[in-house]
């Protein structure tokens, strides 16, 4: 190890200021500059008509379906996350390989297929459309079917973060507050949750913006209702067919402050779970063991 790293510090330095001209300019190219574009082009015609585009009705309406989607799929996704993370690592039971690999299923299947599934389902045509019908229960090109589909694509992150965090740390205290006479609630309060925190937190922060940037899903089976069923990727893509360009922009742009705050945060966790020196970088350690 010590020769590799000698080495590797040792490298001519054309090649040293290659490759770091070759990264910076990757990253310039395709995450600096789209940014700086969005940015722009928002404030193109000034802050009166980029308020103007975050304060029109339609607007508001799709951060607030925004909002609504992500709160309720973060929450349920978090609850799903622990429940899965503590079954996977702390019971042996029949099916458990195919629960870890359900959950890693929403990173195979193409989002937009997703939503057709939700549509084949739940559908006028579908398979549970007409029981539906005559209940006057409406889930496709409706708030609900929203929900769902969030919930979908974005279930796993928190439960891949947590499993091999909790794998690698094994039961061993949990083990030891249950002989002392621990209960279930203690042992998950007291025990559990302080040594997964940071890695539930981070968990918890991609989940939300993943919730709240999602796309292909949450387009199948809204409807694109426009002030009623549309988020705002949805509004925005309306208000680009629309060659409102300016308003477009100013509503991406905060799905862009969503990303950067995003970044912070994981960055912020990154920084702390290095001075506990637990948490996120276990788990990143026990993922590429």
């Amino acid at each position: 190890m010590r020769a590799g790293r000698h080495s590797t510090e040792h490298d001519p330095a054309p090649v040293r200021w290659g490759l770091t001209l070759a990264a910076l300019s990757f990253l310039a190219l395709f995450v600096v500059l789209p940014l700086v574009t969005i940015f722009v082009q928002a404030l193109a015609e000034g802050w009166s008509a980029y308020w103007t585009a975050i304060r029109e009705p339609d607007a508001l309406a799709a951060i607030r379906l925004t909002l609504l989607a992500a709160g309720i799929a973060v929450v349920l996704n978090t609850v799903f996350g622990l429940a899965a993370a503590w079954a996977v690592t702390r019971f042996q039971f029949p099916g458990k390989n195919v629960l870890v690999t359900l959950i890693d299923l929403p990173f195979a299947v193409s989002p937009v297929i997703a939503g057709l599934i939700y549509v084949l389902l739940f559908g006028a045509q579908g398979w549970l459309g007409p029981w539906l019908g005559q209940h006057d229960i409406r889930i496709v090109f409706a708030v609900p079917g929203i929900v769902l589909a969030t919930i979908f694509v974005t279930f796993p992150f928190v439960a891949r973060e947590l499993i091999p965090l909790m794998q690698a740390q094994g039961k061993e205290e949990e083990e030891a507050a249950l002989v002392l006479g621990a209960g279930g609630w203690q042992l998950f309060f007291r025990i559990t949750l302080p040594n997964i925190k940071w890695s539930l937190l981070y968990g918890v922060i991609l989940c939300t913006a993943r919730a709240m940037g999602e796309f292909g899903a949450v387009s199948v089976v809204s409807g694109h209702i426009r002030g009623e069923t549309n988020t705002v990727p949805l509004h925005v893509e309306t208000l680009y067919n629309e060659y409102n360009f300016a308003a477009a922009f100013a509503v991406a742009s905060l799905l862009a402050v969503v990303a950067l705050v995003t970044l912070a945060a994981k960055r912020l966790l990154e920084w702390k779970v290095r001075q506990d020196g637990t948490g996120v970088a276990a788990a990143g350690e026990a993922r590429e063991a």
